[in-house]
């Protein structure tokens, strides 16, 4: 009887997928057909709305919303523009400079944001024009915003480690965001080694310029930005406050720096800052939910175990397994969105990976990590379909460039799953 509730979970998902319904809604169908087919051994039909209101009854989720709102504001409040123009000194007069700045400057409006989409269309809009006017080409430049800008999925704060610290029962948060730094930096110096290459080959010159002055003005700048990152990551770090009320206090900062001190955000624009806000929590809060009605639907028919149990006879080679389950991963980020694969995958994985001795929170940074290629990928890469609307081309035309960085980001990935160290070391440097 497993096995036939199983196929019409997974079946049914499939072909709601294949025929264009939205993901959240495929994902409580599937759940609600399996339900129906077991209606013998199930209490009842409003389970699934339960556990989608159970699954989204928690203070964790909270922190959503505000770095949403959060990313919102500073998306608006000239932030991406001061944090190029303090990349432009870091980076500016390497060979290839203009997409050093993209990368460098995505790496860290992501870590201020948390948002790869908001930090596609914003970093894009401002360098895409600009590279396009000193001779990069379109392509290259867009492939270079779209994969930079998934580095603040990994570098904190970052909402989907929040997702996986529900997912896998309560890891640490601030251990995960700790846990992101040194990961989120190899991508960028990985996709950086790439763009220098790419340069050196077609011979791109030096074009940015600045003075001693100019440089320190840009820096000054871009200080009340770069506080945010110590602001929010110290204090949770240190104790003084929750991931949820970090949010709300990074709420409160972007505020009053975009309103009050860039003063690029009127009091008139905040209703529809407010409102696009809430429309993309609204968004991730019904995959949530939906996803967590999926999960427990997966436990009631022991998927999880099965897996487990099916890996690990597989072979007892920890490399082998983690080799099949990145690669999994990978499959499942090409047509999936990273918040319901991180609460549906978490519990099928995380067991085998422990079960292997890996770290919950080290493989919480592998999930995460190979997730964020998929959305730099067809059919429903999110930040994909951004780059190339603010670049202006098609898909097929970005897909060639892009495949020396996802070469570049899978190596990254393979060295952050194989060396522990790289995603442990810090939370075991500050206790955790």
């Amino acid at each position: 009887m497993e096995i036939i509730e199983i196929t019409i979970l997974v079946v049914s998902f499939l072909i709601l997928l294949s025929v264009g319904v939205p993901i959240s809604f495929s994902i409580g169908i599937s759940s609600l057909l399996t339900m129906l087919f077991s209606i013998n051994t199930m209490p009842s039909l409003t389970t699934i709305s339960q556990r989608m209101a159970t699954g989204l009854d928690s203070f964790a989720l909270l922190a959503i919303p505000f770095f949403i709102l959060a990313g919102q504001l500073m998306n608006s409040g000239g932030i991406a523009r001061r944090l190029i123009d303090f990349a432009k000194v870091l980076v500016g007069k390497l060979p290839g400079g203009l997409a050093f700045v993209n990368i460098m400057a995505a790496m860290l409006f992501g870590a201020i944001s948390g948002s790869a989409v908001a930090a596609a269309s914003a970093i894009g809009g401002f360098m895409t024009p600009v590279m396009k006017k000193e001779g990069y080409d379109e392509a290259f430049s867009a492939a270079v915003n779209i994969t930079s800008a998934t580095t603040g999925l990994i570098i904190p704060p970052s909402n989907v480690l929040i997702v996986y610290s529900l997912a896998s029962g309560g890891v640490s948060i601030a251990a995960l965001f700790l846990a992101g730094y040194i990961p989120g930096i190899l991508i960028g110096l990985s996709l950086m080694i790439v763009a220098f290459i790419h340069a050196k080959r077609k011979n791109y010159k030096v074009t940015i310029d600045f003075t001693f002055v100019d440089a320190v003005k840009r820096f000054l700048d871009a200080i009340p930005s770069l506080l945010l990152i110590f602001i929010v990551i110290g204090g949770i770090v240190a104790g003084y406050f929750t991931a949820t009320e970090a949010s709300a206090i990074a709420v409160l900062y972007a505020f009053i720096l975009s309103v009050f001190i860039y003063k690029e955000i009127k009091l008139a624009d905040l209703p529809k800052i407010l409102l696009s806000a809430a429309s993309t929590t609204a968004i991730v809060m019904l995959l949530v939910g939906t996803s967590m009605a999926m999960s427990w639907v997966m436990a009631y028919e022991n998927i999880p175990q099965n897996v487990a149990a099916a890996l690990l006879s597989l072979s007892s080679d920890k490399i082998l397994i983690m080799i099949i389950i990145n690669l999994i991963l990978l499959a499942v980020g090409t047509f999936m969105d990273m918040t319901p694969a991180i609460l549906i995958f978490t519990p099928i994985f995380l067991p085998v990976a422990v079960q292997l001795g890996i770290d919950p929170i080290h493989f919480g940074i592998i999930m995460v990590m190979n997730l964020s290629i998929g959305l730099c990928t067809p059919p429903v890469g999110s930040v994909l379909f951004v780059g190339c609307s603010v670049a202006g081309l098609s898909i097929v035309k970005v897909i060639k460039p892009l495949l020396p960085m996802f070469i570049a980001m899978i190596i990254s990935l393979l060295l952050v799953t194989y060396l522990p160290e790289l995603s442990l070391f810090l939370p075991r440097f500050f206790g955790f």
